[in-house]
C-alpha cells in the first residue's frame, strides 16, 4: 500500500501528520511511504530522517499524492489538494466536519473516503487514536504557559530577602483533558489551583491533581453524555452555573477556559459583567476560541483588553508545540492506519465502529449527515 505524507500549508499549522518514528513502523510493514519535500520540517524532523527511517522524498504534493492508496494530512484539504486524490483513495486528517461541507462535497464527487479524525468513537480500544486527547494535552499545558507569560505576577509563593511573595490563584473551566492538564501544569508552577466542570466524574480527578473542585452544587448526575462528554445545560442550570463562576471569579488572577460541546458553539460561561468585576491584571486564556468561546469578550486570534483585564483567544494552540504534537498526532494516524489495514491492503469496514463512526465518505457518496 502506497501511503503519503502531505507538508501543510494552513497558516501557522506547523505539525506533520507522520513522523519517521511512525513511517520506520509503516515501511517495516511493507507499505511505500512517500513524503512531501519539507513536510516534517516545522516540526524539526529534516527530509533525511524520513529517508532513514525508508521513505520517498516527493518534489511537490502532486508527486506524492500520484498512486497513493492513503493521504494522510493534519489539516483538512484544500480544493487544491482535493483534486490531486486519485478515485477510490482514502484521506486522514482532521476534518472539522461541522464546517467543511463544501470539502465533503468535493471528496465525495472525487470519490475519496474521507476519514476525520476528531469522530474517533469514545471507546477504550479507540484510545490510541484519539487525536482530540493527544491535542488537547498540549493545549492545556501551552495555555498555562501563555497565561503565566502575559501576567503581572508571578504563579508560585517565593520567600526572597526582599519579603515573601503570595502565590496567584489559577481557576480553570472545564475538567477534560486539556482542562486537567492546564490544572496539572498550574500546580507543577506553583499556583493555587481550582477547577470547575458540570460531569459528576470531574470532581475526583481534579482533586487528585491536587485542585480545589469550585460549586459541587452546580454539578448533575446527566451531565455528561455516553461519549464522555458534557452535554448541553437547560437555562436553569446555565443560569446556576454562572452565578457560581462569577462569584469565583472576582479573586482570581489566571483563568483557563476549556468547556466545549462536540458539534455546537462553546457555551458562553464568562460575560463582560464578569470580566468587569475580576481583579485589575488578571488574564483569561480562552481555549475554546475556535468554537465561538467560553468568554463573551473573546476574539479569535486576538488579545483584548477590558477593565485591565487580559483576554486571549489564541488559534490551533497544539500547533504551536509542533515537535511533541506532532509526535503523539502521527501515533495516533498509525495506530488508525493500523486498524485500517488486512494482509498489507486497505480495508473500509462501515460496520466497524470505529471505522464508520469517522467515516464521512466513501464510494462516491457521503456517509453522514
Amino acid at each position: 500500500m502506497r501511503i503519503a505524507v502531505l507538508r501543510e500549508t494552513v497558516l501557522h499549522e506547523h505539525r506533520v501528520a507522520l513522523l519517521p518514528d511512525s513511517v520506520k513502523r509503516l515501511a517495516g510493514a511493507g507499505h511505500e511511504v512517500v513524503v512531501e519535500h519539507g513536510a516534517g520540517a516545522h516540526a524539526h524532523f529534516a527530509d533525511a530522517a524520513y529517508t532513514e527511517a525508508g521513505a520517498t522524498i516527493a518534489a511537490s504534493a502532486a508527486d506524492a499524492c500520484r498512486g497513493a492508496h492513503v493521504v494522510a494530512k493534519v489539516q483538512r484539504p484544500t480544493a487544491g489538494e482535493v483534486a490531486l486524490l486519485d478515485t477510490g483513495a482514502a484521506l486522514v486528517c482532521l476534518m472539522q466536519p461541522a464546517s467543511s461541507a463544501e470539502t465533503v462535497e468535493a471528496l465525495t464527487a472525487r470519490g475519496v473516503t474521507a476519514f476525520a479524525l476528531e469522530l474517533v468513537p469514545r471507546i477504550t480500544r479507540a484510545q490510541s487514536m484519539d487525536v482530540l486527547s493527544s491535542q488537547s494535552t498540549v493545549a492545556g499545558y501551552k495555555a498555562v504557559l501563555l497565561g503565566a507569560a502575559e501576567m503581572p505576577r508571578l504563579l508560585p509563593m517565593l520567600t526572597t530577602a526582599a519579603g515573601t511573595l503570595s502565590p496567584a490563584k489559577a481557576f480553570i473551566i472545564g475538567a477534560g483533558v486539556a482542562g486537567l492538564q492546564a490544572i496539572a501544569t498550574a500546580r507543577r508552577l506553583g499556583a493555587v489551583v481550582s477547577a470547575f466542570d458540570v460531569r459528576p466524574a470531574a470532581r475526583e480527578q481534579v482533586q487528585s491533581l491536587g485542585a480545589a473542585f469550585v460549586a459541587a452544587e452546580v454539578v448533575s448526575e446527566g451531565a455528561e453524555t455516553a461519549g464522555g462528554y458534557a452535554r448541553a445545560q437547560t437555562a436553569d442550570e446555565q443560569q446556576r452555573t454562572a452565578e457560581a463562576i462569577a462569584a469565583h471569579l472576582r479573586d482570581m488572577d489566571l483563568v483557563i477556559t476549556t468547556a466545549q460541546i462536540p458539534g455546537r458553539p462553546a457555551p458562553r460561561l464568562i460575560t463582560a459583567a464578569m470580566v468587569a468585576a475580576m481583579k485589575p491584571g488578571a488574564v483569561i486564556v480562552d481555549l475554546a476560541a475556535e468554537s465561538g468561546g467560553n468568554c463573551e469578550l473573546t476574539q479569535l486570534g486576538e488579545r483584548v483588553l477590558s477593565n485591565d483585564v487580559l483576554i486571549l483567544g489564541p488559534a490551533n494552540v497544539a500547533a504551536t508545540v509542533p515537535l511533541h504534537a506532532s509526535q503523539m498526532f502521527s501515533r495516533n494516524v498509525l495506530t488508525f492506519l493500523q486498524h485500517l489495514t488486512r494482509d498489507g491492503a486497505l480495508h473500509v469496514d462501515l460496520g466497524d465502529e470505529i471505522t464508520g463512526a469517522m467515516c464521512l465518505t466513501h464510494a462516491g457518496a457521503t456517509t453522514r449527515p
